[in-house]
């Protein structure tokens, strides 16, 4: 079966599904969430369709494990809620169904229509973007309504097929990232389609289809519209999921990242020395180490990285105006952080921590008296420390600095009074002029 004439709204969606019988492909039950598995027989068995859906599906057949498993049912959601003593409902843009099993949530959700209005749901469209969208039909119609080829494949528990509505199986095996309909429509449906598109690519290490690919850098200032909370969610994806380095690169060639973060695309654009973009590859590298060793990656690190470079240009200026240091590094933080806020919204939980690994910064120059032995006893010290050797190995600061500070934690008490009263080269003197901090008032996006 072949694809429709290139061009056509409904270009990746055949006619007649194809239908890939359980000897012919690689999924197992074996390898589905046991959760998921109860999900599906459960619904199948109250006489309800039940799919195994989406990245679960794509996951599996590229022999990768999935990160979650969601369903796809022609059940509506308080159907299901009737079959699930341990559901909740959620959602207004989209309503769906969480399964709740201790920890692990199985998503739910019902087969979405094409049709404008419908009276088994409602759907609001607002400048070609969808803002609500709980209107139900066919597993023909949620095939369509899918965003990838390669994310429109439907595992049947009735009898381990898959079926596939967009030749999603030949996109799979070539490696080809492709929207189902036109471009420029999806993405102004759902102007987070773009950072989809590039994630994917970036995790999968696909190629995006040139069709996909030519509207991105004109429609990226569409994700102006998209709300900061939603962004931030969109963030960690697509800088935790194991290919942060090849993101932000994929990010800025294709003009998105600016829409993310303006004030470190602008700080990065005009870059006088190497460190900057250094800095920041070095940090996305060891996010994607640390994520690859199933080592914990707190977000704050990762905005302090991201943020940084505006953050430090800023202060710098202060510093060049009279205040001391730490003074610029936190006005400076305040300002970055707010004008940031417009576009992602930073919970408190992490904009704090975030706060306290740069205002360490300025006090690993103090290297003489207690002050040392005072700093190890920071709550954040070992991340601002870690932060430290970032800006070390970039070139920001002299690798003497960290070398010292990584000794130092190597001594005991006698080893670190010593080296703490050995006599530096000391900075410059000079008598910095008190101004008065401009107040930056909190930003009523922080918040938990």
């Amino acid at each position: 079966m072949t694809r429709a004439e290139e061009g056509s709204s409904d270009s990746c969606v055949v006619t007649e599904p194809i239908i890939i019988a359980r000897s012919d492909h690689n999924i197992s039950r074996a390898n589905i969430s046991k959760n998921a598995v109860k999900v599906l027989y459960r619904l199948k068995n109250a006489g309800y369709e039940a799919y195994l859906v989406g990245g679960g599906v794509r996951d599996l057949l590229l022999g990768r494990e999935p990160k979650d498993f969601d369903v796809a049912t022609d059940a509506l959601p308080e159907q299901v809620k009737a079959v699930f003593t341990n559901c909740r409902l959620i959602g207004r843009r989209f309503r769906l169904a969480h399964v709740h099993f201790g920890r692990e949530i199985i998503e739910v959700a019902t087969f979405r229509s094409l049709a404008n209005t419908d009276t088994k749901g409602d759907r609001q469209i607002e400048n070609g973007r969808i803002l609500r969208d709980n209107v139900y039909g066919s597993i023909e119609e949620d095939a369509q309504r899918r965003d990838f080829t390669i994310n429109a494949l439907y595992y049947n528990i009735e009898d381990f097929s898959v079926v596939d509505y967009a030749d999603g199986m030949t996109d799979l095996r070539n490696g080809i990232l492709r929207l189902l309909g036109d471009p420029a429509q999806r993405y102004r449906e759902d102007p987070v389609r773009m950072l989809r598109a590039v994630r994917f690519a970036g995790k999968l290490g696909f190629i995006i289809d040139p069709a996909c690919e030519r509207p991105l850098p004109e429609m990226a200032p569409l994700l102006s519209e998209v709300p900061a909370s939603r962004l931030f969610e969109e963030v960690l994806k697509l800088f935790m999921g194991g290919a942060a380095l090849e993101t932000f690169e994929k990010l800025r060639h294709y003009h998105l990242f600016g829409q993310l973060f303006p004030a470190t695309e602008e700080a990065l654009s005009h870059e006088d020395h190497e460190f900057p973009i250094t800095l920041v590859n070095r940090g996305l590298e060891n996010t994607d180490a640390r994520l690859q060793a199933q080592k914990p990656v707190t977000p704050a690190f990762l905005f302090a990285v991201l943020l940084w470079e505006a953050v430090r240009r800023r202060a710098e200026s202060y510093e060049n105006e009279g205040l001391y240091p730490i003074q610029a590094i936190q006005e400076a933080s305040s300002e970055v952080l707010s004008e940031q806020a417009q576009r992602i919204s930073i919970p408190k939980r992490f904009s704090y921590p975030m706060r306290d690994i740069w205002y360490l910064q300025p006090r690993f120059l103090n290297r003489s008296g207690k002050r040392p032995q005072r700093l190890l006893t920071h709550p954040r010290f070992r991340a601002a420390y870690d932060f430290l050797l970032l800006r070390a190995e970039s070139g920001e600061v002299e690798q003497e600095l960290a070398d010292w500070w990584t000794r130092f934690q190597k001594e005991q008490g006698q080893g670190q009074r010593q080296m703490s009263e050995q006599p530096r080269r000391g900075r410059n003197s000079r008598r910095r002029r008190r101004r008065k901090p401009r107040r930056t008032a909190a930003s009523p996006s922080e918040n938990e």
